[in-house]
């Protein structure tokens, strides 16, 4: 009795191998060198909410309100979010739109030293605009500024993960 594989295992089994071999894996939890942390930003920035977020899966880390109880400090420098008409038709009607996400921010211990130096991350889109469908590019709109909010997001936890004690 002779052990029988199937194609579809073997196939799976020289992928898997494959992705292992090249480094492959899968991203793990994140661990950040600090256990409660204050961010600095407005409470109704989208930004600052998705960050909580995502914050919120990192194992062990409290989120606080009161600077004197954390052990880092996220001060946030700028926080925005600009539309701005990138190019236009013959006709002066808007053809082109320039979407930018900015945050600029510094990390600081508890007692005030700098842990991270004044950073800044951007992002930029441009987007098709069209008169005749100004309601749907609206929601694209608001969909590609969530995209960006959450990529900038995941760009703060990773710099965050990478920092040293």
């Amino acid at each position: 009795m002779g052990l029988r594989v199937s194609r579809r295992s073997l196939s799976s089994l020289i992928a898997l191998s494959l992705l292992g071999g090249c480094g492959f894996r899968l991203r793990g939890t994140t661990a950040l060198p600090f256990r409660r942390l204050r961010l600095g930003f407005d409470p109704l920035s989208p930004l600052g909410q998705e960050l909580r977020r995502q914050l919120a899966t990192v194992p062990d880390l409290q989120l606080v309100d009161d600077p004197r109880q954390a052990d880092a400090l996220f001060d946030v420098l700028e926080d925005s979010f600009n539309r701005t008409v990138s190019s236009r038709t013959a006709a002066g009607q808007v053809r082109e739109l320039s979407l930018t996400a900015r945050l600029r921010f510094r990390l600081r211990t508890g007692e005030g030293e700098e842990w991270l130096r004044e950073t800044m991350i951007e992002q930029n889109q441009l987007m098709s605009y069209s008169e005749t469908a100004a309601l749907a590019k609206e929601g694209e709109e608001a969909q590609l500024a969530r995209s960006m909010r959450e990529d900038i997001a995941a760009q703060v936890v990773r710099r965050l993960a990478a920092l040293q004690r």
